[in-house]
């Protein structure tokens, strides 16, 4: 494996047994120029590292994780849980702590927080946000802008891997709790490309959709700030203002944000590349209480596996594509973002930087540490009073 200047980086891939405690559900900074590419010549290991010391902080820790959330009314599960730490070149130990103070991430290390759009102009980038906040009732979290840069988060709940203050059991509702995903949509004002014309289908093959699950979803907003419907019989798939494919199921889910969904020349391929990555094959999520029996939410599609790192965060849903068509990208997806713990007493991204992979379906993602990821969040977010 290599990066920019000839250093040298190893993904180390931890393994490590901890229970899942209270399982529940979770925009990330601008790329930097920093690309890593995986080839079959990179360094990808695994490092088993099982410890059975613990300190008192630790222990306290794990204590005050007991204490169950809203989400709490999900099943409890417990199980292996592969564990991506970043690590330099140098032995440095494995990372064992989990990704922020959430009990529903206590099972891992790192989580997909979310996915990073790009868009062609000023109206595109308006287009989407109006798209999202009137259809499906995303509400705008957070906001930046560097030089010719602006980056708008949109979801559904404060991204904060932390609870929020304010947050009481059991009278708050789960859109007051952390751990939210987000959409990035990012707006480069010196950009010259035009990634998506207004009413066509979806540029490229590779991502199938970005499912979520709403209470409720708005097909005239959807039209009216240029999407494009290709089916709203019981479900809705839109192509957005921007160029990214969108399922709507009507449901309920701590988090809207349910999934994306990618189309593979070969499955199995791209599980092994996720895998390496940390992420674990999970049960297929679902936002209605038929589990996909109804003509309101699709089973999950056959031959697809669904993978995350945790249960309780977003998830990736592999699909298997025609062996006879070819995998093309789509521009506007920029990356999948993943927010980890580094190894202990090390941090790659301690300048604020951010490292990329690709995967063998040309998508790319995103990796920063939960630290630098907490104080972008507190920096770029609008207090809101609603």
């Amino acid at each position: 494996m290599r990066s920019e200047g000839g250093v040298g980086l190893f993904i180390g891939l931890s393994v490590l047994i901890l229970p899942v405690l209270c399982p529940g559900t979770t925009a990330f900074s601008t790329p930097s120029p920093n690309h890593i590419e995986i080839s079959s010549k990179s360094t990808l290991f695994l490092k088993h590292h099982l410890t059975s010391d613990e300190g008192s902080g630790a222990a306290e820790q794990r204590s005050s994780l007991q204490i169950c959330s809203r989400r709490s009314v999900l099943p409890k599960v417990s199980g292996l849980a592969f564990l991506p730490v970043l690590s330099s070149v140098s032995n440095v130990p494995p990372a064992n702590a989990a990704v922020g103070g959430l009990a529903e991430f206590a099972d891992a290390n790192a989580i997909l927080q979310g996915v990073t759009v790009d868009v062609a102009d000023q109206s595109q980038q308006d287009a989407m946000i109006e798209f999202l906040v009137t259809g499906f009732d995303f509400k705008v979290l957070r906001r930046r802008k560097i030089g010719s840069v602006t980056d708008t988060w949109l979801g559904f709940g404060p991204e904060q891997l932390s609870i929020p203050e304010g947050f009481t059991l059991p009278v708050s509702s789960f859109s007051e709790y952390g751990g939210h995903a987000s959409i990035n949509i990012r707006y480069d004002a010196m950009t010259m490309d035009a990634f998506y014309k207004k009413g066509d289908n979806a540029p490229g093959n590779n991502v199938a959709y970005l499912q979520v699950g709403v209470p409720q979803y708005r097909i005239s907003q959807m039209v009216k700030n240029g999407g494009n419907i290709l089916d709203a019989f019981g479900i809705v798939d839109v192509v957005s203002p921007c160029g990214l494919p969108i399922r709507g199921i009507i449901g309920i889910r701590p988090d809207p944000i349910m999934f994306i969904a990618l189309n593979c020349q070969d499955v199995k391929v791209v599980k092994s590349f996720y895998e390496q990555l940390g992420f674990v094959e999970q049960e297929y999520p679902y936002a209605r209480p038929s589990n996909g029996t109804g003509q309101f939410e699709p089973p999950q599609p056959k031959n697809s596996v669904y993978l995350a790192p945790t249960p309780n965060s977003m998830g990736i849903l592999l699909l298997p594509l025609d062996k006879k068509k070819k995998i093309t990208p789509n521009p506007v997806m920029r990356t999948l973002n993943v927010v980890y713990t580094p190894s202990q007493g090390s941090d790659i991204n301690g300048a604020g930087e951010s490292m990329v992979v690709q995967d063998p379906s040309s998508i790319g993602i995103s990796f920063t540490s939960a630290g630098n990821f907490e104080k972008e969040e507190q920096a770029t977010s609008i207090k809101r009073t609603d």
